[in-house]
C-alpha cells in the first residue's frame, strides 16, 4: 500500500457507566486521500467516527403498565450529554416485556401432554415447557436441562427467550416472555422519543443469545426502529478494488452486543444504554430483516 495513499489514525471508543468510570479503547482506522480512483469505492467504510456509550441512570424496576417512554425520557434528561439525530437507545428486553405485561405466573399455566413428556426428557417444569412450546414453531434440539427451539419471531435459541431471572417470584414462580412484536415495540418507543425530544433516536431492543459452536451469550437485536440494521456492502469494493460479494454487516447486533457489556446480566440494574457518534443513515429496516430465510438454513 503506497504511503501517500493511506494514513492511519486512532478511532476511540468510550464506554461510560453511570458516570462513575469509563473504559477507553482504540482501534486503527484507515483514512484515505484517494489518489487512486480504484480506491474511491472504499469511501463509505473509512468514514471516521468517535462512538460513546452512556448508561442511563436512575431507571426504576419496571412493572406492567409503567410509562416506559416517560421513564426513558426522564433518564435521558439526567445524562450529561445532549441528544442528537442518529443516537441509538439500546434497551434490555426485560424492561420492555415487563412494561407490556409479559410476566406469566406458572400457576396459571396448564401443561399439555407434549409439554409433560418434554418436561420429563429435559428435567424441566412442564408448565415452563408449555410456555416455550406456545412461543415456538419448532423444537430443534433437546437434552436434560435445555430445549433449543425456533421462536415464532424466527430466532433460534434456548427456551424461546423465556427467562426466570430478575423477575418477581413473590406471588409464586413466574416466567417472562419476549414482547409479542419487538419491532412494533421499538417503533412505538422511537415515535414517543421523537415526540418528547424532537430528536430521531433509533431504538434497539436487545436480548442475550446463544451462538452455535461458541460458548457464552452475547447481546443481539430482537426489535429495531429508526436505524440501518443491515449494511449491505455487496457490489462495493475493498481497499484493493476487489468486489465484495457476500459482505453484509449486522449493525444492530453489533450495537446490541456493545451495549450489553454495560447492561450486565445479574444485579447491575442498568437496562438502557445510549450510543452516540455512530455515522447515521435512516432506514426502514427492522430486526425481522436479520432472520435468515429457512431456505438458506444450512444447519437444519
Amino acid at each position: 500500500m503506497r504511503a501517500e495513499a493511506w494514513r492511519l489514525s486512532s478511532l476511540s471508543m468510550v464506554l461510560h457507566k453511570a458516570g462513575n468510570w469509563e473504559y477507553r479503547g482504540a482501534a486503527s482506522h484507515a483514512l484515505s486521500v484517494f489518489p487512486n480512483p480504484l480506491l474511491e469505492g472504499c469511501a463509505r467504510m473509512v468514514q471516521r467516527a468517535d462512538m460513546a456509550l452512556h448508561v442511563l441512570p436512575g431507571i426504576p424496576l419496571i412493572e406492567s403498565g409503567d410509562d416506559l417512554p416517560g421513564i426513558l425520557v426522564a433518564a435521558l434528561g439526567r445524562l450529561a450529554v445532549g441528544l442528537d439525530d442518529g443516537d441509538v437507545l439500546v434497551l434490555a428486553q426485560k424492561i420492555v416485556s415487563k412494561a407490556e405485561g409479559r410476566l406469566v405466573r406458572l400457576a396459571d399455566v396448564t401443561p399439555g401432554p407434549e409439554a409433560v413428556a418434554l418436561g420429563r426428557e429435559t428435567d424441566k417444569d412442564p408448565r415452563l415447557v408449555q410456555l416455550i412450546l406456545d412461543e415456538s414453531t419448532e423444537v430443534m434440539r433437546k437434552r436434560p436441562g435445555m430445549l433449543l427451539v425456533r421462536h415464532r419471531l424466527g430466532n433460534v435459541g434456548a427456551h424461546a427467550g423465556i427467562d426466570q431471572s430478575n423477575v418477581d417470584h413473590a406471588d409464586g414462580e413466574a416466567a417472562l416472555l419476549l414482547p409479542v412484536d419487538p419491532d412494533a415495540s421499538a417503533q412505538r418507543l422511537h415515535e414517543a422519543l421523537l415526540a418528547a425530544t424532537g430528536r430521531r433516536i433509533a431504538v434497539i431492543i436487545a436480548d442475550s443469545m446463544n451462538r452455535a459452536w461458541r460458548l457464552g451469550t452475547i447481546g443481539g437485536a430482537i426489535g429495531c426502529a429508526g436505524l440501518l440494521v443491515l449494511d449491505d456492502l455487496r457490489g462495493s469494493t475493498d481497499m484493493y478494488g476487489r468486489e465484495l460479494k457476500v459482505t453484509v454487516i449486522n449493525r444492530a447486533d453489533s450495537l446490541a452486543a456493545a451495549a450489553c457489556l454495560l447492561m450486565g446480566e445479574s444485579v447491575e440494574r442498568t437496562p438502557a444504554v445510549l450510543i452516540k457518534g455512530l455515522p447515521w443513515r435512516p432506514a426502514a429496516q427492522n430486526a425481522r430483516d436479520i432472520i435468515r430465510p429457512l431456505a438458506e438454513d444450512m444447519f437444519r
